[in-house]
């Protein structure tokens, strides 16, 4: 089926369901925003349109028939945190531009890059360490992704030549796979645990910078700690010591000179704005004359950055995917907000809670994080799912008595450590898939068992964690 057959027959949908009957205890507004909402998720799924103009003609049809106030509609515009995120993009750029991603990965290459298992970890702690102020896995992939392509051709695994599980295979997947956990383990590393967090707030969960990070801390080392060794024993290299890799690292090194002085300002910027958005609340107790607002930081990061010269306005005026993800982001959180605001996540919520009346907390909760988990085969944007089922999911949980904070944390985490699922679960699995090095089947094996892992792995240490330092804290 073409494109344009699965756009007619996404619109031929949408207006079904706008005028069949809607189930009673709801209002047209509310059932209005939600086929409009829904059919735009269903049109990205099916990859019948971008998830940009999927937002804007959901957008376009909940304002010109009235479902929702112009106000409503283009309100995630003038959120904060949206906005932290469209900068966030724009600074993580400066760090690619200038060379400090590339630095920072060559240099954990040359120290620990000796052998195989070696460079895994390299290429996974770099993830970790560029995470805080890359907002997207996509953005950070494209970091990852040349120096493994380097590391695998000059150890001779190529992609054509039937030599890709040399070292290439492993290298690539351990890549896309380092994603789920870094993604996770800081509320900065994707726009949508900020969206999230915000969704949150509206059902009286709150969840802090530093409550975040102190959640996600031990599964996500733990997941750090486990991850490129279970990849090593399933798809295990060929090639077992790689004495060559620091050689190179350090001719790349050597080729890239002396850290610049643009260098060591961003570096500068990059560290200081994650301190600043990681202790606001606590600067804020301290010195009561300022306000230190996380999105303000991240303006003087930018501004400082831009008088430098270390990001121009030419630079700017190519950030396309800046601005593209700043609208359509925008769009379908707002579109999300209006449903819960029309009532209808209310009615979800209790509707689905019927289902599940009676069940120890316990069982309602593995079931709700293992059915978000394996729903996301079905989607091909992490955001697009959370932004859909995330709101109904905790008011289920909330409702059968489970912990608000520890489903809500759970379902975010979830949200990043599902990535590998499918070779289309996230935008940044495109370049590793592309690169030849894997083909599909075993994308689908191998990610199914990352899966697999993550979720045991945060269903039972990550919950156990949660909940104890909600003890402590609150």
């Amino acid at each position: 089926m073409n494109q344009y057959a699965k756009l007619a027959g996404v619109f031929l949908l949408a207006v079904i369901l706008w005028f069949v009957p809607h189930p009673s205890g709801l209002t047209d507004q509310a059932w209005h925003i939600f086929v409009a909402f829904i059919t735009a998720i269903l049109a990205i799924i099916i990859n019948a349109t971008s998830i940009l103009a999927a937002s804007l003609f959901a957008t376009a049809a909940v304002v010109l028939t009235k479902s929702l106030e112009p106000a409503k509609a283009y309100a995630g515009f003038s959120q904060g945190f949206i906005i932290l995120i469209l900068v966030a993009f724009l600074i993580s750029n400066v760090v690619v531009r200038t060379g400090l991603g590339k630095r920072i990965a060559l240099t954990m290459i040359k120290w620990f890059g000796k052998s195989s298992l070696g460079l895994g970890y390299s290429l996974m702690a770099t993830d970790m360490i560029l995470a805080p102020a890359f907002p997207s896995n996509t953005a950070r992939s494209g970091v990852l992704y040349p120096i493994a392509l380097s590391l695998a051709m000059d150890s001779g695994s190529h992609p054509d030549d039937g030599t890709q599980k040399r070292l290439g295979n492993y290298l690539m997947m351990v890549s896309m796979a380092g994603l789920t956990i870094s993604s996770g383990m800081w509320i900065t590393a994707m726009a949508a645990n900020l969206a999230g967090v915000e969704m949150a707030k509206a059902l009286g969960v709150n969840i802090s910078y530093q409550g975040w990070f102190v959640y996600a801390l031990v599964p996500s080392l733990v997941g750090f700690v486990i991850l490129p060794w279970f990849l090593f024993k399933i798809c295990a290299p060929e090639m077992k010591a790689t004495p060559q890799a620091p050689v190179l690292a350090k001719k790349m090194l050597a080729e890239l000179g002396p850290m610049s002085g643009l260098e060591k300002l961003t570096a500068l910027v990059f560290v200081g704005m994650v301190i600043g958005w990681a202790f606001a609340d606590n600067l804020n107790k301290i010195f009561s004359s300022v306000l230190v607002e996380r999105t303000a930081i991240a303006f003087l990061g930018l501004a400082i950055l831009l008088v430098a010269k270390a990001f121009t306005d030419e630079d700017l005026k190519k950030q396309g995917v800046a601005l593209v993800t700043f609208i359509w982001f925008s769009l379908l959180y707002a579109l999300s907000t209006g449903l819960n605001s029309s009532g209808f996540m209310t009615y979800m919520g209790k509707v689905l809670t019927n289902y599940v009346a009676g069940m120890p907390w316990m069982w309602v909760y593995v079931i709700l994080v293992v059915g978000y988990v394996l729903i996301h085969y079905l989607f091909v944007s992490q955001t697009a799912q959370m932004m859909a089922l995330f709101s109904v999911f905790l008011s289920v949980g909330i409702a059968s008595g489970v912990n608000p904070t520890l489903l809500a944390m759970m379902l975010l985490l979830a949200t990043n450590f599902n990535s590998a699922i499918t070779p289309q679960g996230s935008s940044a699995n495109v370049l590793f898939v592309g690169s030849g090095y894997l083909t599909t089947s075993e994308i689908y094996w191998y990610g199914a068992l990352v899966t697999a892992l993550n979720t045991v792995l945060f269903l039972t240490l990550g919950s156990a964690w949660i909940l104890l330092v909600y003890q402590m804290i609150g």
